[in-house]
């Protein structure tokens, strides 16, 4: 197969891939972009090819060549474009000189197996695309099962959410529910269900945490809702010692994520 050209920024093929920034368009074609060399290799390592590679005109790295052979063997189109029309794509200078177009997959939340991974992670209206990416790499670092996504949370397809994994959230299932959903079926899980709260008895690294444990965090603004906080098993909290009265919710899902795996 050849590799196509394009050097006009009026190119419908850049126009749609451009759109993809936005939730609309995703939602309407179910596919998403990824920038970088590294997220494109971190996808194939997975046994996820893109739909689409584009890569400019001076990318030269030993693993684009990987990216284009196995794109093209999944009938993906690969395209070789100039800087304008990365920089286009990206809405940023000094773009990355590898994007990359990726179909959406999510994970029935029935399909789980809670047994297969000591700890997971359960996020409730999550709104900060770089918080959410971060968590998903976290998650991956620290060997939890996959991260589920309940209620109106910001998109994880979204063009940050996709930067700040690194590549993590093609190594992960992720799971988008309704808070309805995710309280029937949390009530058939066999571990802890552990929340924060400021009010909680329990120190996050002295409470007693059966695995598979499910971590469940609330917004960043407010925490927890009522129905998601009673259907906690285990409520902790994480000391604040300075002026500051709150951590970022990306830092205490980490912070959360290790004190439960080290006890596993």
């Amino acid at each position: 197969m050849t590799v196509r050209q394009i050097a006009s920024l009026t190119n419908p093929t850049v126009k749609a891939v451009r759109a993809l920034h936005m939730k609309k368009e995703r939602e309407a074609t179910g596919l998403f972009l990824a920038e970088g060399l590294k997220i494109v290799i971190e996808a194939l390592d997975q046994g996820r090819a893109p739909k689409m590679l584009m890569f400019g005109k001076d990318a030269d790295h030993p693993l684009l060549d990987r990216a284009v052979r196995e794109t093209q063997k999944a009938r993906g189109e690969v395209i070789e474009v100039t800087r304008e029309i990365l920089e286009k794509i990206a809405r940023r200078e000094n773009p990355q000189t590898v994007i990359a177009v990726f179909e959406q997959r999510t994970t029935p939340l029935d399909t789980l197996d809670p047994r297969s991974a000591s700890a997971w992670v359960a996020l409730e209206q999550v709104r900060d695309p770089g918080n959410l990416g971060t968590v998903i790499r976290t998650a991956d670092a620290a060997g939890c099962g996959g991260v589920i996504l309940i209620g109106e949370t910001v998109d994880p397809f979204s063009v940050e959410a996709v930067r700040a994994t690194m590549g993590s959230m093609f190594a992960l299932p992720i799971v988008r529910t309704s808070r309805e959903a995710f309280l029937a079926w949390r009530k058939r899980w066999p571990g802890s269900v552990v929340g924060t709260l400021l009010t909680a008895q329990h120190g996050y690294r002295d409470a007693p945490y059966q695995a598979p444990t499910l971590i469940v965090m609330g917004t960043e603004q407010s925490g927890l809702t009522p129905e998601v906080a009673a259907a906690c098993d285990v409520n902790v909290k994480i000391p604040m010692r300075g002026r500051a009265d709150s951590l970022n919710l990306a830092v205490a899902t980490g912070i959360m994520i290790y004190a439960v795996t080290d006890q596993a």
